[in-house]
């Protein structure tokens, strides 16, 4: 199992939906009422949530995560971490009151999609990082991750893993390559398709293979994908729309062909070296999942720090080695290949794990979904998919 195959797309009508939407006055929090008492100097500690299956374990002893433990030794400060975050929607739900009533909510840093981090940022719910505090971010991280619209400068975010989204398809049972997304819709692969169900999961690839420019696009390229993807479910053509279950259908055959995430290939690859991925002609999408400091973090030096730490490249290199996502850190490349050790210098030769430039010239960072769409938008691709 995957961290990504725990993610459920969230393109329904949920609390963030409603909140961005509805743009509740009384929820937006001022930048001067975002910062509380910073605790770090008393106290040698900070509270971390992600997602499980998101972080590097030891092989023996799967309590122990050895580059949290690195950082206690390196600095003193341990860190409390909590595999809490199964859903962006779900986890949205759980710490809003607070945020909205300008309370702690006993976090000092999180891990959320981009997509979500949007509504933070929009809301006001997360607090600047202080980068003079931060040269390991400066320095390292990956220039296409720097400047995602919504989040100018990477003021507030700050990536923990990235990922494309893309094709996955046998390629023993297809019988042939594929190229382009536009080839998802041949005729031979009718029933054998299946599409992310979540909205902000899905549109972006789909956008692309239609010529789209994901980082400017309209309404119009939304409604024109919704058109065709309407079409194609009339003919049967899609199987089912999917969460990360279209791992197990890819496994088992149900399908030949399907949008996929990167690093749920790589780890396919390892029992069936039949599938592949391919970052489409047309395009793939380039995502990221942030680190951000919540309003009234208790211990937001000691959480800046901590993410620094994670950009030291041997640092992101033994994270990266472990969840075989896009590193954020792209020095980390050459400390795998320096390393020695056969299966981890092949790593550093992944264009999944450090996308090389040919593959880097395919991917884009598609644009959020604005406050003011995202109802009316979820409310048409819901319908198509059944959600």
């Amino acid at each position: 199992m995957t961290r990504r195959s725990l993610l459920r797309g969230a393109g329904g009508l949920g609390a963030a939906t409603l909140l961005g939407a509805c743009g509740v006055p009384s929820a937006y929090v001022r930048k001067d009422e975002r910062a509380g008492p910073d605790r770090s100097g008393r106290d040698r500690l900070l509270d971390f949530a992600n997602w499980p299956l998101y972080i590097d374990t030891d092989d023996e002893d799967e309590s122990r995560r050895p580059t949290l433990d690195s950082f206690r030794e390196r600095t003193g400060i341990s860190v409390r971490y909590t595999e809490e975050i199964n859903d962006n929607d779900e986890f949205f739900g759980k710490i809003s009151p607070a945020l909205m009533n300008r309370q702690e909510t006993g976090r000092d840093l999180i891990v959320v999609s981009d997509w979500m981090a949007a509504r933070f940022v929009r809301l006001g719910w997360v607090q600047e990082m202080d980068r003079t505090a931060q040269p390991n971010v400066a320095a390292h991280l990956d220039p296409q991750l720097r400047r995602p619209a919504f989040d100018p400068g990477r003021l507030h975010s700050v990536p923990w893993q990235s990922g494309i989204t893309g094709i996955a398809y046998n390629r023993r049972r297809l019988g042939r390559e594929l190229r382009s997304t536009k080839e998802l819709w041949a005729d031979d692969l009718r029933g054998k398709v299946t599409l992310l169900s979540g909205l902000d999961e899905s549109i972006a690839l789909l956008m692309q293979g239609n010529g789209a420019d994901v980082t400017r696009w309209t309404a119009d390229d939304f409604h024109e994908v919704c058109e065709q993807v309407e079409r194609l479910v009339r003919r049967r053509h899609i199987r089912r729309f999917t969460g990360n279950d279209y791992i197990k259908d890819l496994s088992t055959g149900d399908v030949l062909a399907c949008q996929a995430y990167s690093g749920d290939v790589i780890q396919l690859q390892a029992d069936n070296p039949d599938i592949e991925f391919v970052v489409p002609e047309e395009g793939g999408e380039l995502w990221a999942e942030s680190l951000m400091i919540p309003n009234l973090a208790r211990h937001k030096t000691n959480a800046e720090r901590l993410v620094d730490h994670y950009y030291r490249p041997e640092v992101a290199a033994e994270l990266a080695a472990w969840v075989n996502y896009v590193c954020p850190v792209p020095a980390a490349r050459d400390v795998l290949a320096d390393s020695g050790d056969e299966e981890l210098a092949a790593l550093a030769e992944d264009p999944l794990i450090f996308p090389d430039a040919p593959m880097r010239g395919r991917l884009a960072i598609a644009r959020d979904i604005t406050s003011t769409e995202r109802r009316d938008f979820a409310k048409r691709w819901n319908s198509i998919v059944g959600l």
